[in-house]
């Protein structure tokens, strides 16, 4: 019996399909299959494989922000008070319920977390920070506003 969180090597081929997916994820499994040199049975089995073992993790589409009135975005630091379990519990408990914390990573450095907010306008924001300087253990925090989207987030980095 195999490990499922045991990593295998991954080959070439398989390295292109997550390339190519990454890229396009609703390419259909024809053309996906002409892409990477394969027919495409053999292609599905490996994208299924890859879904199986974990190596794709969903499919997405990319929503205009704009059109959707969410395109304020901020880069917020936070720093909590003191450093311990339950500060990180609470606080984690906290964020995971506010939907305009877009993502959320705990850093090593001069603060404990960076957040990125997503919002409408300045009053949703203000709102926001409300809620987010009422968290206990809350110390304290520094708001960057995005003026310009310089470079886009365009996947992992996948050398074949």
């Amino acid at each position: 019996m195999t490990n499922p969180n045991r990593l295998r090597m991954l080959d070439r081929i398989d390295l292109a399909i997550l390339d190519v997916l990454q890229k396009n994820g609703r390419i259909s499994n024809v053309n996906l299959a002409k892409q990477v040199n394969l027919s495409p049975s053999p292609c599905l089995d490996r994208v299924k494989r890859l879904e199986q073992e974990g190596y794709i993790e969903g499919y997405y589409a990319k929503l205009s922000e704009a059109k959707l009135n969410q395109s304020l975005v901020a880069h917020v630091q936070v720093s909590l008070v003191t450093s311990n379990t339950a500060v990180f519990k609470v606080f984690k408990e906290h964020i995971l319920k506010m939907e305009q914390v877009v993502e959320c990573d705990m850093v090593a450095g001069g603060y404990d977390y960076l957040l990125k907010i997503r919002v409408s306008n300045m009053e949703e924001y203000r709102q926001v920070l409300g809620d987010l300087v009422d968290i206990p253990g809350v110390g304290t925090h520094h708001t960057y506003m995005v003026i310009e989207k310089v470079k886009k987030d365009k996947g992992l980095l996948i050398e074949i």
